[in-house]
């Protein structure tokens, strides 16, 4: 007599086969991908542009004096970029800073993509604040050799910072440091470092930046995990509650890079009053997305930026 085996195991065993399959053509390819990313990571995070010109022909800005500078970073590579300031007596020359104008300097930070050259607009706006402006390429970006990471743009930072302190004799007291979108990570970082060493700036500014590149990345790639994989972290929100001098932040509310909530994020981290009772303080930017910052809320920005340059040079 013969036995027909029973079809419901067979039937499982095939479904447990076909289950295989399917997460082996699923998992294969994310795998794949999240390996491509993990390996390519820093060439999604740096857009740099390359203008091997910028200190031999620097652009020209309108009320203003452009005067290249350089420096060597702590190992051997020449970092170049710009001071730029209303006029030729307030130049940083001979060890003596703005010997006739007494200006703070804004030490700025860039963005992840193109480089100083991009940043005409914003250096003509910190000169009509009534400030001087600095502005060191990252490496690998304008005319600087080199490739970025975190760790080399903080430690470049820390070199500017010298650099403008002991080399052009400005003041600890008179410069802010200021930085935009992945910036806003360096120039966090160094004020942090430069707080808990007891040399603060006069302030630190911020605009369009975030808490930790790892909450952006998050946003944008929800399918990938991201909060394992990067490597440059910028985690401002864990080293905002250091920065003891006057803090603003500006923020656009319809920031579609790094979203608005970030910034608020990292607001909320900053202590409430800098070692001096100066207030925290952040501006809405209701027309703004991350990228047209000046054409849409430019005044606001102004407005701002000139309070706190006029609050220092009181101060003084």
């Amino acid at each position: 007599m013969t036995t027909t085996p029973p079809a419901a195991p067979l039937k499982k065993s095939f479904a447990r086969r076909m289950a295989r399959v399917v997460g082996v053509l699923i998992l294969a390819p994310y795998l794949a991908l999240v390996g491509i990313v993990t390996i390519a990571q820093r060439a999604l995070i740096y857009h740099p542009k390359r203008d091997m010109t910028l200190n031999v022909r620097p652009t020209q800005i309108l009320g203003g004096v452009i005067e290249p500078i350089s420096f060597k970073a702590a190992d051997g590579v020449e970092i170049h970029g710009w001071q730029v300031s209303a006029d030729k007596s307030s130049t940083l020359r001979d060890g003596t800073a703005n010997p006739k104008t007494g200006k703070p300097v804004v030490l700025y930070f860039c963005g992840n993509a193109g480089h100083r050259g991009y940043r005409i607009d914003e250096f003509a706006l910190l000169l009509d604040a009534e400030s001087d402006a600095v502005c060191f390429d990252y490496r690998g970006y304008g005319d600087n050799l080199g490739s970025p990471s975190e760790e080399t743009l903080a430690s470049d930072a820390r070199k500017i910072w010298d650099f403008l302190v002991d080399e052009r004799r400005v003041e600890p007291r008179s410069i802010v440091i200021c930085g935009e979108s992945l910036g806003g990570g360096v120039a966090t970082r160094l004020a942090a470092e430069l707080c808990a060493g007891n040399t603060p700036p006069a302030g630190l500014v911020l605009r369009s930046t975030f808490s930790r590149l790892t909450d952006a990345a998050a946003i944008h790639f929800p399918w990938l995990p991201v909060r394992w994989l990067l490597v440059d972290r910028f985690s401002s929100v864990e080293r905002m509650p250091q920065v003891t001098c006057p803090i603003l932040i500006l923020h656009g509310l319809r920031d579609t890079i790094v979203p608005y909530e970030l910034g608020r994020k990292l607001f909320d981290a900053a202590p409430e009053k800098s070692a001096s009772g100066a207030a925290k303080r952040f501006v809405d930017l209701p027309n703004s997305d991350h990228n047209d910052v000046l054409e849409a809320d430019g005044a606001l920005v102004k407005k701002a930026l000139r309070e706190l340059i006029r609050s220092i040079r009181e101060r003084d």
